[in-house]
């Protein structure tokens, strides 16, 4: 019997073609009659009153429901205490101004729609004119464009009964002349729609909303942003093949996913119609990338630009997957999210009642994909299990760093293999991340504060590219192979590493295998923030949050382990108290191999402290 949580889906290169699905959507793009079987009625976006209705008759028999609206209608009561919104960037951004409108919207309009309390829609509508008013939404940086459309597109749809006709007008006016004009001067021409990342989502999605909402009075920009989005979309949605996996790592899998969602679900309640995108290759599978990449404490497994502790949090795209594609196991997931956190208004948009039966999930995991991710663990629903990620891919993916093989664990209730995140996005050069280019410079980024290895001090290749080699799973053991050759072509012909959970999953080994021309300093390294305490040379004890686990020096014998800080000057991210436990072979040279042996010391106080050795070719 296997464990793995093996996807049938068609193998997919990194530029596959999206066959019979782009046939539907060139010919919609080609079309004049998009919007044909537009809803004329108000409101059609999102959840339109039979939605409502709907979920009113729920709600009379669904607890969770019921706990969801008092989250939603606390917050709508907090939204209509704030002041009016001001025009402010930080940085190049305007971010947090129109994500907090996206938020006030959705909350007042729902408590409003729900209640009919009137000054939940005139809070709402305030906050309308104030943004429409401002003198632009930022398109130099038009996620902001793309968010605020969002958000006045919904108040503007969600209020339509409650606005008399001038503050109609004064809304649309900002909506198209802050909105959809500078959406039409951008297709076509801007990077974004032409990206298969984050961007693309959010800024088609935004626009999609926008223009749905005032289309019968705007019907030239709505057909041409319409057709547009739906043309650009496929490019993104295509890097969720073959397994549903998210190359920007899991915090922007989360922001791409909701904006999928919202500008789906437009289309779908506008038009009666998702153009055929809903059938693109692993956006079913999407939600099985939380799920599986977040370990027992709900630390995800984090790689690219993710929060330093990056953890799972409610996501109401986990509700639309979950309807949208009948999947119990994302509605089992979020369910057991908002038991513990607030829900918020898309929640109960997009709801869906608990699953009567609990859907099994596989202890081990490999998402093929542009990012290769491998995760294996020792148990569901118990926090103290062990739990190790290990990733692949390409080092120039958007928000990557230089970080081929890099690993996290945790044990214990705690994560002892840690990344450190992302950096501050304002530094001078963040984004410069060609070879050379000052993004490499900042510690968190670089190979350097990365649990991979180093040679000669050096960074791996920015423009390097990596790919599993064997993955295998069994009830007692599992494990993965990269080959990492290409991040270290300058100092090696070969390096590979395998990471195996081993001893009925007690333990974990990381078994890395090089050859080296060239006499060189070769560095093992992990990162972490426990105390370290080298008890022999090849031995190390690490302590955090009370635990323990032992590191153990397999492989070469004649070596030991060190310590050193990861402590970073400002402006970067100082890093205070992370360390690095390192294993450094000043001259190494041919045939070389570094295994480390990370144990837990477990409640039974028993610890693997002894593993055979093998090439990495007979595992």
């Amino acid at each position: 019997m296997t464990y793995v949580c093996r996807f049938v889906a068609l193998v997919v290169a990194l530029g596959f073609c999206l066959s019979t699905s782009v046939s539907a959507q060139e010919a919609a793009v080609d079309s004049s009659a998009v919007l044909n079987t537009l809803d004329k009625n108000h409101p059609r976006l999102m959840l339109k009153d039979e939605d409502l209705e709907r979920l009113k008759r729920l709600y009379a028999e669904d607890k969770v429901l019921q706990k969801c609206l008092r989250d939603v209608l606390e917050d709508a009561d907090k939204c209509a205490e704030k002041p009016m919104l001001t025009y402010r960037k930080i940085g190049p951004r305007l971010l947090h101004v129109s994500r907090e409108c996206v938020h006030r919207i959705y909350a007042l309009g729902l408590a409003y729609r729900w209640t009919g309390e009137e000054k939940y829609a005139e809070k709402a509508a305030k906050n309308l004119l104030t943004v429409c008013a401002f003198k632009d939404w930022n398109p130099s940086h038009f996620l902001d464009t793309a968010e605020m459309s969002h958000a006045v597109g919904v108040g503007y749809d969600w209020l339509y009964s409650y606005l008399d006709e001038e503050t109609r007008e004064k809304i649309r006016a900002g909506l198209v002349k802050n909105g959809l004009k500078p959406a039409l001067s951008a297709y076509g021409k801007s990077w974004w729609s032409k990206s298969e990342h984050n961007w693309n989502q959010v800024c088609n999605g935004g626009m999609i909303i926008g223009a749905l909402a005032i289309a019968e009075s705007e019907l030239q920009y709505a057909e041409r942003i319409i057709n547009s989005a739906i043309k650009s979309l496929p490019l993104a949605l295509k890097s969720y093949g073959p397994d549903g996996a998210w190359m920007e790592g899991p915090g922007y899998w989360s922001y791409a996913t909701r904006y999928t969602a919202y500008g789906l679900t437009a289309l779908q309640t506008a038009l009666g119609t998702d153009f055929d995108l809903l059938k693109i290759e692993g956006l079913a599978e999407a939600g099985k990338f939380p799920v599986y990449t977040a370990g027992p404490r709900g630390l995800y497994l984090n790689f690219a630009d993710s929060g330093e502790k990056g953890s799972r949090r409610p996501m109401p795209c986990m509700f639309w997957l979950a309807r949208t594609y009948d999947n119990s196991l994302y509605a089992e997931s979020e369910h057991a999210e908002i038991a513990k956190r607030s829900a918020s208004a898309q929640h109960v948009v997009w709801y869906v009642p608990p699953p009567r039966q609990f859907p099994q999930k596989a202890l081990d995991c490999y998402f093929r994909g542009p990012v290769e991710i491998a995760v294996f663990r020792s148990a569901w629903n118990d926090p103290e299990a062990l739990f190790v990620g290990v990733k692949a891919g390409y080092n120039q993916v958007n928000h990557g760093h230089l970080d081929l093989g890099n690993f996290e664990l945790d044990a214990l209730g705690i994560r002892w293999v840690r990344d450190l995140g992302s950096d501050n996005y304002n530094l001078p050069g963040y984004w410069d991340g060609k070879r050379g280019g000052r993004r490499w410079s900042y510690y968190r980024l670089n190979s350097k504060s990365h649990s991979v290895p180093l040679l000669n001090g050096e960074n791996q290749d920015p423009m390097a590219t990596s790919n599993f080699t064997k993955f295998e799973t069994e009830r007692s053991s599992a494990f993965v192979i990269v080959d990492l050759a290409s991040a270290y072509k300058k100092s090696a012909s070969r390096v590979t590493r395998g990471v195996a959970m081993i001893a009925d999953r007690r333990a974990v080994l990381v078994q890395d295998e090089f050859e080296i021309e060239n006499s060189c300093e070769l560095v093992w390294a992990m990162t972490t923030d426990a105390k370290i305490d080298i008890k022999e040379k090849n031995t190390a004890l690490l302590t955090l949050g009370g635990r323990k686990l032992v590191a153990r020096l397999v492989s070469p014998s004649v070596a030991g382990f060190a310590v050193e800080s990861a402590k970073q000057k400002p402006p970067q991210k100082t890093n205070k108290g992370v360390r690095r436990l390192i294993v450094r072979l000043p001259n190494a040279k041919g045939n070389v191999r570094v295994a480390v042996l990370l144990s837990p010391v477990w409640k039974d106080k028993e610890v693997v402290s002894k593993v055979p050795i093998k090439p990495l070719a007979q595992w």
